[in-house]
């Protein structure tokens, strides 16, 4: 793994909401933005996590164990590498007193793949070549496949990680000097959006049960809702904000040349391209062309047809010439 890949994951994220005709303004306001939908997916995740249950393909205990442990993405996951695991093979390839070695293989587009399975006695531990667990945290379609033939029916514990369950975040964490890190402002934001739509949930409920249920709740949600937004609104949202009653206005930073090199210098023909002057190549001069060419100018021309004519020399010698071998003309 590059060291820049948390770069460009990052990158790719913030691309969606900012560019790079953003003021700096907007790319506060964007950003800010951006943060909150992403923490928005997250609580609709965590609360479809908690209030819904994942619908399991393969009627299996193991399957049914991890619906209710993982998170709804993680286990898609897992559930794909259990039903994947129904096509491998196990062949026994050496067996000693500490280990035993199996050779998984697998059919996939007209092609075989084999894995190795090692099973350590001793520790009770089973580890694959594909190195499936050790990268993304899940159990890889080998070690099911080994699990299934064993009849393991539930996962143990040593092969489920926390931080892919659903309660990853009731924990506390904490750095080196066994202090708190708090990731936000309101570290308990999830925990309160969870119990109370639990306990608004129940209350709909309850109420749904008769008709002045409902119009007694109806009523105490309006009346609650305007206090909250006068709660919102009140003198003492600037104080926790830590704003002042004053309005404060960023402008622009000034734009400054980047370092580097200076401009590259054109000639007199390339300023001349570019601002669509023409150029005559044979005098070499821009500004004209030929009929302008002061040279063309200075140099006497034969009168057009529109031009007055000149009285012709008969008595020339070019036309007794002529005359000799063609006869007279008129």
């Amino acid at each position: 793994m590059s060291s820049s890949q948390r770069a460009e994951c990052s990158h790719g994220f913030f691309k969606q909401y900012i560019s790079r005709r953003n003021s700096l303004m907007d790319f506060i306001i964007r950003f800010e933005r951006a943060l909150s939908h992403q923490r928005q997916k997250e609580l609709v995740a965590d609360h479809v996590d908690a209030f819904e249950a994942a619908q399991c393909i393969l009627p299996m205990p193991m399957n049914k164990q991890m619906a209710t442990l993982y998170t709804r993405t993680m286990f898609k996951k897992f559930e794909q590498e259990l039903i994947q695991s129904t096509a491998c093979f196990l062949e026994l390839k050496t067996e000693d007193a500490s280990k035993v070695v199996f050779n998984v293989s697998e059919r996939k587009n007209w092609e075989t793949r084999v894995a190795e399975v090692v099973y350590v006695k001793d520790s009770d531990h089973a580890s694959c070549s594909c190195k499936r667990f050790e990268f993304v945290g899940i159990i890889c379609k080998h070690i099911l496949a080994l699990f299934r033939r064993d009849q393991i029916e539930y996962m143990p514990d040593k092969y489920i990680l926390k931080r892919w369950k659903k309660t990853a975040k009731s924990g506390l964490v904490s750095d080196a000097n066994g202090n708190e890190i708090k990731d936000s402002a309101d570290p308990g934001l999830l925990i309160k959006r969870s119990t109370m739509s639990r306990l608004a949930s129940d209350v709909v409920d309850d109420a749904l049960m008769c008709e002045e249920g409902c119009e007694l709740l109806s009523e105490t949600l309006k009346s609650l809702r305007v206090k909250l937004k006068l709660l919102k609104d009140g003198p003492s949202n600037n104080e926790v904000g830590g704003s002042s009653s004053q309005t404060q206005y960023m402008k622009d930073p000034k734009r400054v040349r980047c370092n580097g090199g200076s401009k590259r210098v054109t000639g007199a023909k390339e300023k001349a391209m570019k601002r669509g002057i023409r150029h005559f190549r044979e005098c070499g001069h821009i500004g004209h062309d030929r009929r302008q060419c002061p040279r063309n100018l200075n140099t006497p021309t034969s009168p057009s047809n529109n031009d007055e004519s000149t009285p012709i020399d008969l008595s020339d010698p070019f036309f007794d010439e002529f005359y000799s071998m063609h006869g007279p003309t008129q």
